[in-house]
């Protein structure tokens, strides 16, 4: 790929930013608020697309607790923001186990921020940010590893989609050229 391709392709992964638990609102936000709050963060990977009847459906299968007085606290605009990422590469099985082994084994806090450092780590890496990835975390756990083989897989399909993005908007500019 063209170094001009890789700079455009780059570019809004270099911004990008998840909330770490604590920065989160705790205030509650009514889903409309929500999908809001989490479409502006996910919108750098362009395939992090969260609308209100997801959410819906999400809680009806118990992914995430019911909403108190129709608005979301912090912990579940985590579990949120987790299950958008992860959905453009796992089944809703399959997050649903992951969630089960995190709610087993670390408490919500750690597994997010935990979650959001290694996506960032891997993402910098696969974009060419960063020559290796860091090791984040303590202990190298079988759930650890699931969840950055998981997110190494929404690293690479965010980059194809940043690349594919760019050749067809290359294509069309020549095709209007002509």
């Amino acid at each position: 790929m063209q170094q001009t391709t890789k700079g455009a392709v780059v570019g809004s992964i270099a911004e990008f930013h998840l909330p770490r638990f604590e920065e989160i609102p705790n205030v509650g936000l009514y889903l409309e608020q929500t999908t809001k709050y989490i479409a502006e963060y996910l919108a750098p990977l362009q395939d992090g697309v969260i609308t209100g009847s997801m959410i819906s459906n999400y809680v009806k299968k118990g992914l995430v607790a019911n909403p108190v007085k129709k608005q979301y606290n912090r912990e579940q605009i985590a579990y949120l923001i987790f299950i958008a990422v992860a959905k453009s590469v796992l089944s809703m099985e399959d997050i649903r186990m992951l969630i089960h082994l995190q709610i087993n084994t670390y408490t919500p806090q750690r597994a997010y921020d935990y979650f959001c450092e290694e996506l960032h780590n891997v993402l910098f890496h696969v974009f060419g940010l960063k020559e290796t990835l860091d090791n984040v975390g303590g202990a190298n756990t079988d759930e650890k590893q699931l969840l950055r083989t998981t997110i190494v897989a929404v690293a690479h399909k965010v980059y194809l989609n940043k690349c594919f993005a760019f050749l067809q908007t290359e294509e069309a500019a020549v095709q209007a050229e002509k």
